[in-house]
């Protein structure tokens, strides 16, 4: 009688079951497109850098802990100690490295992601509000929102040229911040390139149709800026000056991981990678349909957060050349690095303190 009852169950719930899922499947708005392989199919053998700690953690400390929750992107200000950051609550928030002190600075009322300094200004890439300039008795201006008739979606990375130009990106027209994942699963390019003067309030396409662009930092000699597209695992330079103004090339590709935020110290672009290559998502790459469930499932359960791991800095030259990598394979989610004597503070989205890293004390492999 038992058997009898499983077989029945079996012919009438697996069908139904089944057909659930489907009709799920089917019913979900998210339509990936092919993912664009093409952009891989000429890429150079990975070179190792030359200094590598796989253990990351080991000689690192937290910094601001519990109180950043998510400290997306980090700048320096030399004159004054404080290193500025951007975090999930709004705030933006300071940390006096001499005196070892956080401060709540300012609240943006958005996602504040990328940060650079203008003087004694900050401006800031909120995902949500557009390019904002904060002056320094703490009063917002939005400087822009839109380009072309299209507003920003995802304001993204930012820098400021020594002529105060500010470049920066819009990781999506399409997605906002709390779907990123959207974007990067879809496989297609709703990203932007942009400039902004300050002397004529002009905002300026760059670049268009990019594979969600993420930080940007500009070369130290002015020429020429490099920005990150993370679902590429690649970082590409637009030139500003020269002969080859106006055009992009590859600045370093087949990244081992997938790069956020980059900063240049003036020897070196230190780019954060988020996490390694995962061969689960690298599979996902080339099937529509299984990243349409990776959509589904993850609304539900929140599974990539566990096959995403060894997050950490990735050191390059100003020719590209690979020079360090550090990171571990409890970290994920790493989102900016900045580079102060021998720490690289770093920040992510979604830890609740800064990592210092004491590359000294590094032990080198």
């Amino acid at each position: 009688m038992k058997i009898c009852s499983s077989k029945f169950i079996a012919l009438v719930f697996v069908p139904v079951l089944l057909s659930a899922v489907v009709l799920v499947y089917r019913a979900h708005p998210f339509h990936p497109a092919p993912f664009p392989l093409h952009e891989f199919t000429h890429r150079e053998e990975r070179r190792d850098p030359a200094l590598v700690d796989a253990r990351m953690l080991d000689r690192s400390h937290f910094v601001g802990s519990p109180h950043l929750q998510g400290p997306e992107d980090l700048v320096y200000d030399s004159n004054t100690g404080l290193l500025y950051t951007g975090c999930v609550d709004g705030w933006i928030k300071t940390f006096d490295l001499n005196a070892s002190v956080l401060r709540n600075w300012i609240n943006t009322g958005g996602r504040p992601l990328g940060v650079a300094l203008s003087g004694s200004q900050l401006i800031v890439a909120d995902a949500y509000q557009g390019l904002l300039r904060i002056t320094e008795d703490k009063k917002i201006e939005v400087l822009t929102n839109a380009a072309e008739g299209l507003k920003f979606n995802l304001t993204d990375g930012v820098d400021v040229g020594k002529d105060g130009t500010i470049y920066f990106t819009d990781a999506s027209y399409k997605y906002q911040f709390h779907d990123y994942l959207y974007d990067i699963l879809e496989g297609r390019p709703h990203g932007r390139l942009l400039s902004f003067n300050p002397n004529t309030n002009e905002t300026k396409v760059l670049l268009h149709n990019l594979y969600f662009p993420n930080g940007v930092a500009i070369s130290p000699d002015q020429s020429s800026l490099v920005f990150c597209e993370t679902p590429l695992k690649r970082c590409r330079r637009y030139w500003l000056q020269g002969s080859k103004k106006g055009s992009v090339e590859t600045f370093i590709d087949n990244i081992p991981g997938f790069p956020d935020n980059i900063h240049c110290d003036g020897e070196n672009y230190w780019i954060a990678i988020s996490s390694s290559l995962n061969p689960y998502l690298e599979y996902a790459n080339k099937l529509q349909f299984v990243r349409k469930v990776i959509i589904i499932v993850e609304s539900y359960l929140s599974l990539l957060k566990h096959v995403q791991k060894n997050g950490g800095v990735y050191g390059v030259d100003l020719q590209g050349n690979p020079t360090a990598h550090f990171y571990d394979p409890a970290l994920s989610l790493l989102s900016g690095a900045v580079k102060i004597g021998n720490q690289i503070y770093v920040g992510s989205l979604q830890y609740p303190h800064i990592i210092g890293f004491n590359m000294s004390k590094s032990q080198i492999s």
